[in-house]
């Protein structure tokens, strides 16, 4: 049992440095590297898509906690009269009535949210964990195809005689690429029919947020801000604290960006007074 240990972290260790060197020599432009644009391109969309939605979720857990302390500050203040209202003062009794009333308002709304949004984000988040899992696996198993390739490819070009060498050399690329080509089949499609449902998918968990329509064209004029023509439909984007936000802007995302990019989809400002409410 001790021996068969021994011989896979052995054999795990070789694996580890043929990657090393691998990659220092197609680092400095020794050897090639086997490259897939249109898969790299959907990695690249797939982790702006986390850190955007990582972002949102960080934003929106903000906005829960900030609700609460409204609630509680709704608390205190229906306290705070009800205490200071005098006996025969007129609507005393009311005091608490309404303070529970907007008690029950305040819950409601932060359940609401948490039910139609923030349990959605938390969902939609829990895909990334394993789908990065696997394309870093799909990486190494890419690095481990480049070395039996480039290592066949020298024995080759030396013009090697021993029969028994090449032959392994053979096997171990053929074994190399088959694991390779398995791992990589399933991850692109299932990448790929991620990246078209995402946008739907999202578009759909954003139904409860604000949305104003643009009435008049509005040309960005900072990197932040948001270019609009009359006419487009913006998601308005609750922020974390209002000290981020000069009074008059909202933060907001155009609604076709976002059926396009889902949590990838550009944020900015704009003035409130060049749009009217959607109901």
């Amino acid at each position: 049992m001790a021996e068969i240990k021994t011989g896979i972290f052995a054999k795990n260790v070789q694996k580890r440095l043929n990657r090393a060197q691998e990659k220092v020599l197609q680092k400095l432009g020794k050897a090639d590297e086997t490259k897939d644009e249109q898969f790299e391109q959907v990695v690249i969309n797939f982790r702006r898509q986390e850190t955007e939605g990582s972002r949102l979720q960080r934003e929106m857990k903000a906005y829960m906690s900030a609700i609460k302390g409204m609630q509680q500050a709704s608390i205190n203040l229906t306290q705070s009269l009800h205490e200071v209202y005098e006996p025969d003062w007129h609507g005393k009794d009311d005091v608490l009535t309404i303070g529970k009333d907007c008690d029950a308002l305040w819950e409601d709304f932060h359940n609401k949210l948490v039910d139609s949004t923030l349990l959605n984000l938390d969902a939609y988040l829990q895909q990334f964990p394993d789908l990065k899992t696997r394309v870093a696996k799909r990486s190494r198993k890419l690095i481990d195809y480049d070395s039996a390739r480039h290592h066949m490819e020298t024995m080759q070009t030396s013009g090697m005689k021993n029969d028994r060498k090449m032959i392994k050399a053979e096997e171990e690329l053929k074994k190399a690429q088959k694991v390779f080509d398995e791992l990589n089949t399933g991850l692109q499609e299932e990448l790929f029919e991620w990246a078209t449902k995402i946008s739907g998918l999202m578009s759909v968990n954003y139904d409860g947020y604000l949305q104003v329509e643009t009435i008049h064209d509005f040309e960005a004029a900072n990197s932040d801000e948001l270019d609009l023509k009359r006419g487009d439909v913006v998601l308005v984007v609750p922020t974390a604290s209002v000290e981020d936000q000069d009074a008059g802007w909202l933060t907001g995302i155009k609604e076709s960006d976002w059926l396009t990019f889902g949590a990838g989809a550009q944020k900015g400002l704009f003035p409130e007074n060049f749009t009217q409410h959607l109901e």
